[in-house]
């Protein structure tokens, strides 16, 4: 088949749509893809969302501004996906939607996305997989990560011997460990740019640090870095998923914008080193994907703590398109019933597939 599919990850920069060629199980084919970037009224409604879901957190009557941002995602959605379809020059057999995450709190089975498939479905004129979190949560899993069955499909079409690492990094940084035998071990490891996005907002009105620059001219505080380490998400093992809001950021603002920015990206780093000692063994190779692929000083302190580290560019692959690819592939398998999320993953307590298909009803409208 070939699939559509769609993120809009927490950095709120915009939408990724990718088009796959694929079973579910293989990767045949990469088609076009597209970026559209949120303007910045569109980010400013999406900002706005954020900050009430937080105070919200899952009691009473959802904010007015969660349709407000749910009409600004749908609209950017179908901008994205009929950029692709045009360039296509067809229309995808299927979509796979994630929405847009308001709010993660896997120990209660909540997890907010924003986003109506129903209208994407008209305007797109192709049937939608959304929801495939759900099935994992009510089951008793994290949620999260959702990814690692792509990039096991993506090791195997690049021909890489096991174990090798995924890792994703977005506003959280997650992992997928994918062992010789295709053993399947996934987990958020920490922050990724969240956190270094938020001070750099907040402190220069630049949209993140771009290139690493600031953090290569500050300096790491190694008192706030074992503080930030000592978070109960780095105890215990087991599947595990964050907020880019799980960890406090007061401490920055009695630093300068460079040492804040230089801590946070060893804190990054240094998430990933630590969790990744829970592993069953060492990757041989790891492949990183998401924003902070693209920050010479961040890939340089994970190469310093973990060795062989590849741009998901560098292995021949569209680093900021994976998790929009991995959308497709999960909505093949979720059509087909195959499972989504797994015990070494989500913690769920058996393979899982899981999503709901929403098909057209009416003439596509949305503009």
């Amino acid at each position: 088949m070939l699939v559509m599919g769609f993120m809009s990850g927490t950095s709120l920069d915009g939408v990724d749509v990718a088009l796959v060629e694929t079973d579910g199980e293989r990767i045949d084919a990469f088609g076009p893809s597209a970026m559209i970037a949120f303007c910045a009224a569109e980010r400013a409604a999406m900002e706005r969302a954020t900050e009430d879901a937080l105070e919200w957190n899952g009691f009473g009557d959802e904010p007015a501004s969660f349709a407000v941002a749910a009409d600004v995602i749908e609209r950017a959605h179908v901008r994205a996906g009929r950029d692709v379809i045009a360039q296509a020059g067809r229309a995808p057999d299927l979509v796979g939607f994630h929405g847009q995450t308001l709010l993660h709190r896997p120990e209660r089975r909540l997890s907010v996305q924003i986003g109506d498939p129903q209208v994407l479905a008209d305007a797109l004129d192709a049937p939608i997989v959304a929801q495939m979190r759900q099935d994992d949560l009510m089951a008793g899993g994290q949620g999260a990560p959702l990814v690692p069955a792509y990039h096991a499909a993506l090791a195997e079409r690049l021909g890489l011997e096991g174990p090798v690492a995924f890792l994703n990094l977005g506003g959280v940084a997650n992992l997928t460990w994918i062992g010789a035998d295709g053993a399947l071990v996934a987990f958020d490891t920490g922050p990724g740019n969240g956190l270094i996005d938020r001070v750099v907002q907040a402190r220069s009105g630049a949209r993140y640090d771009d290139g690493g620059r600031i953090a290569a001219a500050g300096t790491v505080d190694p008192q706030v870095l074992a503080e930030l380490l000592s978070h109960p998400h780095f105890r215990g093992e087991g599947p595990k998923s964050l907020d880019r809001y799980d960890f406090p950021l007061e401490w920055a603002d009695a630093r300068s914008l460079e040492d804040a920015a230089a801590t946070l990206t060893a804190f990054t780093a240094a998430a990933v080193a630590l969790t990744a000692r829970a592993l069953p063994a060492p990757p041989k190779v790891w492949i990183v994907c998401g924003g902070g692929s693209h920050n010479p000083t961040l890939m340089q302190a994970l190469r310093d703590l973990l060795g062989d580290c590849r741009t998901a560019d560098e292995a021949g692959l569209r680093g900021d398109f994976v998790e929009a690819e991995a959308m497709a592939f999960l909505a093949a398998r979720s059509l087909r019933g195959l499972p989504l999320t797994f015990p070494g993953t989500t913690g769920a307590p058996r393979p899982l597939t899981g999503g709901t298909i929403w098909t057209p009803t009416r003439i596509p409208e949305l503009v």
